[in-house]
């Protein structure tokens, strides 16, 4: 039976040159560190867009994921395997999806990078958030799991849990706000009236104070694994820019989709394809978690909008210095233009 879901992302492929591990080393490692770890029959890569180079690794009876730094000189906060590693193996005292964990390697020395070891878990990323190779009903299905699933990680108590030191408690948004101002001047190749007007009028029109959860950062389709026999999140992945943080926040950046995407924001399609409203997405979440945040909704998301114009802004700025590598990268500085005006207007309404 061939499956629908397989995309271009989907799967793996021969290790590149650049990524290449020695396995004898990491055979030796993993057999000191794991108790009855068998023979590697083999070791592949991951084809999806990871910053951090991502494998899988087979033995006759298991199969295990490897996430590694990348080789090369990286920034200090970049990369951070660490992190990623402490809160996937503090969820695994939860019910929030993610794969087991098994150990992080600090010894450079194994396979030439830091790493960590997680367990495989079997199911299918989806790239297109309106999922045109499903059906309706199982696109009801994956947006309910997601929104359940974004549910229970914002309800998580992180102290039990051992996280209690994974971030600054409280005043997310501004610190947000101060941090993404600070990168979209330093990288300014042209001056937006509508982003000026969001840099001044942010700082003080924060959102009410919230309750400190731990977020994930970029919690969005393509950053979850779905199992294909039940249409429900099975693992979610890319932790790298967890925290401690405001839930809303969170939520409303996985929420942006609706702001972004054509189908997404057309109410009339979501009914179609059996997709919830933005506004019906949110009651779901609300009613959840008890958090009511729809009267601050156009404020978080002009402020998620404000953060993606900033980042687009940085990418412009990469151009400018020659170190952008996308070959698409001259276009983000009209994205940063049509996003800051979009979340100027929102704020606004």
């Amino acid at each position: 039976m061939t499956n629908k879901f397989k995309g271009e992302y989907s799967g793996t492929k021969d290790v590149s040159e650049r990524h290449q591990i020695q396995q004898n080393d990491l055979q030796n490692y993993l057999n000191e560190k794991l108790e009855g770890f068998e023979q590697i029959s083999s070791i592949e890569e991951f084809i999806g867009g990871q910053s951090n180079p991502t494998y899988l690794i087979k033995t006759q009876n298991n199969s295990y994921v490897l996430r590694r730094k990348p080789p090369g000189k990286l920034l200090k906060s970049a990369h951070a395997v660490d992190r990623e590693y402490k809160v996937i193996a503090a969820l695994n005292k939860t019910n929030v999806p993610v794969p087991k964990a098994y150990l992080h390697c600090e010894d450079e020395t194994v396979i030439g990078t830091e790493f960590f070891l997680m367990g495989y878990v079997d199911g299918e990323v989806m790239w297109e958030p309106h999922i045109p190779q499903a059906s309706n009903a199982e696109r009801q299905k994956i947006y309910h799991s997601m929104n359940e699933t974004i549910a229970k990680l914002h309800s998580v108590d992180y102290e039990s849990i051992g996280l209690d030191s994974f971030g600054k408690p409280g005043n997310y948004v501004g610190r947000q706000v101060a941090r993404w101002t600070k990168q979209y001047i330093a990288s300014e190749t042209r001056d937006i009236s509508s982003m000026n007007n969001l840099m001044e009028w942010l700082p003080k029109n924060l959102p009410v104070e919230k309750a400190t959860k731990l977020v994930h950062g970029d919690f969005s389709l393509s950053n979850v694994m779905i199992d294909i026999e039940t249409f429900k999140i099975c693992a979610i992945l890319d932790w790298e820019l967890s925290t401690l943080g405001d839930p809303a926040a969170d939520f409303s950046y996985h929420c942006i989709q609706y702001k972004l995407n054509p189908v997404l924001s057309d109410e009339k399609q979501c009914k179609k394809l059996g997709i919830p409203s933005e506004k019906e997405y949110l009651e779901m979440y609300e009613e959840k978690t008890g958090y009511q945040i729809s009267k601050e909704w156009n404020l978080y998301m002009g402020f998620n909008l404000f953060k993606l114009a900033a980042i687009s802004q940085g990418i412009m700025g990469r151009v400018r210095d020659g170190t952008a590598a996308g070959k698409n990268a001259d276009s983000f500085g009209e994205n940063a233009v049509m996003m800051a005006d979009a979340a100027w207007k929102l704020i606004n309404e």
